[in-house]
């Protein structure tokens, strides 16, 4: 003989005559982005710093901006955290929480170059906020920026394009490595991890790698200085 279906169950709140409460629908724009950022060490430590609501803006987490500055830091060996004297430039500023984070430990001379016209004022008004001497703030293309810098005068670049402007990547890879000074590093934001086969053409190898969600973080040296 077939068999009798069982009945469905009920939740309790229907046992109780309730209505069940739907499942909320997820956001279509996923994550909320956040409002502002902080930075973590140095003259400046725990200023906030405002983000604009702009597509594809992305700042660095502060769990891997952390991470990345104490290697910094180790690299520098002035103790403190510090990165006394050094030349840096972040390439694709956007928030410019990269750029100055390293103005708050002491680099004496920081370039941020941003395209969006918008962003640019906004890293204006932190740099007046802070009273930033060091920090230069330039309108224009990240790569051809790094181009016109004086070949082996930098200590630290700062590459995190746009996610998808994969087109980027390899000239800024480029451009960066001819404006290391010997024991300079690269720091590479990616959504992917690039291996040190990759970056070999460009004369880096990778130094240290963290994972945090998305964001693949890599610091990179010139092959010829050693990566341990």
């Amino acid at each position: 003989m077939p068999q009798k279906a069982a009945p469905a169950s009920r939740s309790p709140a229907a046992k109780a005559g309730k209505p069940a409460k739907s499942a909320k629908p997820l956001s279509p724009q996923g994550p909320k982005k956040p409002s502002e950022v902080r930075i973590i060490g140095g003259e400046w430590k725990r200023t906030r710093l405002s983000v604009a609501d702009k597509p594809g803006l992305r700042p660095t987490p502060d769990r891997v901006r952390e991470t990345l500055f104490n290697w910094l830091a180790s690299l520098a060996g002035a103790g403190g955290g510090e990165l006394p004297g050094w030349h840096c430039v972040d390439a694709f500023a956007g928030t410019g929480a990269l750029g100055l984070e390293a103005a708050s430990r002491g680099a004496a001379q920081v370039l941020l170059c941003e395209q969006d016209a918008a962003l640019v004022a906004q890293l204006q008004a932190a740099k007046a906020k802070l009273k930033a001497e060091a920090v230069r703030v330039e309108r224009g293309n990240g790569v051809t920026a790094l181009e016109r810098v004086a070949a082996g005068s930098l200590d630290a670049v700062f590459l995190d394009p746009p996610f998808e402007s994969t087109a980027l990547y390899e000239p800024a890879l480029r451009a960066a490595t001819r404006a290391l000074r010997a024991g300079g590093s690269v720091y590479l934001e990616a959504p992917r991890r690039w291996s040190d086969e990759e970056l070999a053409p460009f004369g880096l190898a990778g130094f240290r790698y963290l994972k945090a969600g998305a964001v693949h973080a890599h610091l990179l040296r010139r092959a010829a200085d050693g990566t341990a």
